[in-house]
């Protein structure tokens, strides 16, 4: 599979190299670039498949970034990037053509998780991915699933939720939204058939290991993540 490229901006000279480090080491293609005048001008040369833009750059902002692409028709799939978390920059991001919103700090699993989203969203993914959150790891193709370098049986249904979790590494899944991509249907509103799979994830995936990477926010749902 030909390798998704990637426009990553962010002023902070260490951080930008790690990220595009860590993101080539994911099987992505990295420009990285330090300002918004920098950016608009990679994407006067080509246009990647994606771009993770931080807000807050020394002279063009993020948002304008963005605004500028898509004001050329610029349609690639964004991801801001960025120390800004109150509820009206990530509505202003979103409004004016981001299409999706990671805070500092972050992790890495977070922002592959997250970019990979959008790209498939935009149709630009295959469906058959390698997925991932600290140790463990799920092939889509082979339908195989380790835990730190070791086999985990899961059942059809098993996997698929497990598949929904990692697509969503970081986000907070409602038992209704799981129903709905896992079961394709709601049990009349019963999410107790979630509450039971995720404890049978739990003694495969979680029993014995750390960290721990299914989380119960209360009252919410569940979320994949390193940290609790």
């Amino acid at each position: 599979m030909t390798a998704q490229h990637l426009l990553l901006v962010d002023d902070e000279d260490n951080l930008r190299t790690m990220l595009v480090a860590a993101l080539r080491h994911h099987g992505f293609e990295v420009e990285g670039v330090g300002s918004g005048t920098e950016a608009l001008r990679a994407l006067e040369r080509s246009t990647p498949d994606a771009a993770v833009l931080d807000v807050m750059l020394p002279d063009i902002d993020g948002f304008e970034v963005c605004r500028r692409m898509r004001a050329r028709g610029i349609a690639i799939p964004t991801v801001f990037l960025t120390a800004r978390d109150a509820v009206e920059d990530r509505v202003h991001g979103l409004t004016i053509g981001g299409d999706d919103y990671l805070t500092k700090p972050f992790s890495l699993e977070e922002l592959v998780a997250r970019i990979t989203a959008v790209l498939r969203r935009a149709g630009t993914v295959p469906s058959g991915q390698h997925l991932s959150c600290a140790d463990l790891e799920m092939d889509e193709v082979a339908h195989r699933v380790t835990r730190a370098g070791e086999a985990v049986h899961l059942s059809a249904t098993e996997f698929n939720l497990l598949r929904c979790l990692l697509r969503n590494t970081g986000r907070v899944m409602s038992k209704a939204q799981i129903l709905d991509e896992v079961w394709r249907y709601d049990f009349n509103g019963d999410g107790g058939v979630v509450e039971t799979y995720i404890g049978y994830l739990r003694r495969k995936l979680d029993d014995g290991h750390d960290p721990k990477l299914i989380h119960t926010i209360r009252g919410v749902g569940y979320v994949m993540r390193t940290n609790p």
